[in-house]
């Protein structure tokens, strides 16, 4: 395992569309757990495997719960519902914070690191992750979606 440099503000691969995942295998399985390591060095709750430029429809995420990080390959929204308002970061821009949108709940279709498919429920925080990761994916990033007025330093890092 390897801790993968970041992609940050300014670098254009963060705005391109992530490429499905063909074929699971060692190499793809190595790259998950580099993203794992990677989100944890930076204490990230998710990571999108464009934001270590590599374009391939891979996510993780980690709420650091007792379940431990879930690995979606290929994910899909099948479904959103309802509306929250949430303050969120990005690790590809550091210290900046800003309040935003995101569904209340989804329902996402993914294939898991051994090439299961699973369908997951998520609400409030997984939601808000979930749909902040995929954004990532289709090169959608959350500092272009922020309420206006909304945007904050945090220099204390």
């Amino acid at each position: 395992m390897a801790i993968r440099n970041l992609r940050l503000e300014g670098d254009s691969i963060l705005y391109k569309k992530s490429r499905e995942v063909e074929n699971i295998d060692e190499k793809t399985r190595e790259l998950i757990d580099d993203m794992i390591e990677t989100m944890h060095k930076y204490n990230g709750v998710g990571l999108a495997a464009v934001q270590v430029g590599i374009l391939k429809r891979i996510v993780v995420i980690d709420l650091y719960d007792d379940k431990g990080p879930i690995v979606l390959i290929n994910p899909r929204i099948l479904k959103t519902k309802g509306e929250q308002e949430v303050e969120e970061g990005c690790l590809s821009f550091p210290n900046k914070f800003a309040k935003i949108v995101r569904p209340a709940e989804v329902v996402v279709e993914y294939l898991d690191r051994n090439g299961k498919k699973v369908k997951l429920k998520a609400k409030e925080l997984l939601a808000q992750v979930v749909s902040h990761e995929l954004d990532h994916l289709e090169g959608e990033l959350f500092i272009d979606k922020i309420i206006p007025g909304t945007l904050e330093y945090n220099t204390e890092n």
